[in-house]
């Protein structure tokens, strides 16, 4: 009987993405606990519950689960960026983007912080993708937000400079969660703060683009 395969996954059957899963949930652990250099294969395979040599079917090396890892993490922190709408209004469109950012801040802390410490030892393994994909990504959302200025939604600004605003507020409360704990006690975990945070965050943007917070939808 033959397998079942899904070629939107490069042709991985079910099973097979659910072991690449497994794979990529325990090296994110691993790396963020030990480094690069410090993670091993062998703990990596552990975590995951299967062999080495397993693990090695679906990735050839250390350096290739890793790179994976980080691939991983960006695209599902690009997955919110990718849903601006050029066509929507801008103030419910940006507030959106904080929000999910947030919410990836929240879940994610660990990947957020691992990324963070890859671009900050000048980003070795993942060039090629920050100068492609990322760069392309970028320039078609600066698109956007040059099309709300063109037509009076928003004050004008230098779009790369929103974005990387944007990154840098929403990231900050994963990368130095630590520090946000000691100084007020409460993390993205309490609903409280949460929507504290995302008000403080969308708030400032949103004012030095000359709009106006929109009022939340009644569930």
């Amino acid at each position: 009987m033959r397998r079942r395969t899904d070629k939107r996954n490069g042709g991985l059957s079910r099973i097979q993405e659910k072991n690449r899963k497994r794979i990529l949930d325990a090296a994110l652990r691993e790396f963020s606990s030990f480094g690069y250099s410090g993670a091993t294969i062998d703990r990596i395979s552990h975590a995951a519950g299967m062999s080495k040599s397993n693990l090695l079917y679906y990735f050839p090396s250390k350096k290739a689960v890793y790179a994976a890892v980080l691939s991983s993490i960006l695209d599902a922190w690009l997955n919110p960026f990718r849903m601006l709408d050029p066509d929507g209004d801008p103030a419910r469109e940006i507030e959106a983007y904080v929000r999910e950012k947030l919410n990836l801040s929240a879940k994610f802390p660990e990947a957020s912080r691992l990324f963070a410490n890859e671009i900050l030892q000048g980003a070795p393994r993942i060039t090629n993708v920050l100068e492609h994909d990322l760069k392309d990504l970028v320039a078609e959302k600066c698109a956007v937000i040059k099309k709300w200025i063109d037509a009076g939604k928003i004050r004008p600004i230098e779009p790369v400079h929103l974005i990387f605003t944007i990154w840098a507020t929403t990231q900050h409360y994963a990368d130095f969660a630590p520090q946000i704990r000691a100084v007020t006690g409460k993390d993205l975990n309490d609903p409280v703060f949460f929507a504290e945070t995302e008000r403080a965050i969308s708030g400032l943007i949103l004012t030095g683009l000359g709009l106006t917070v929109p009022d939340k939808v009644p569930a």
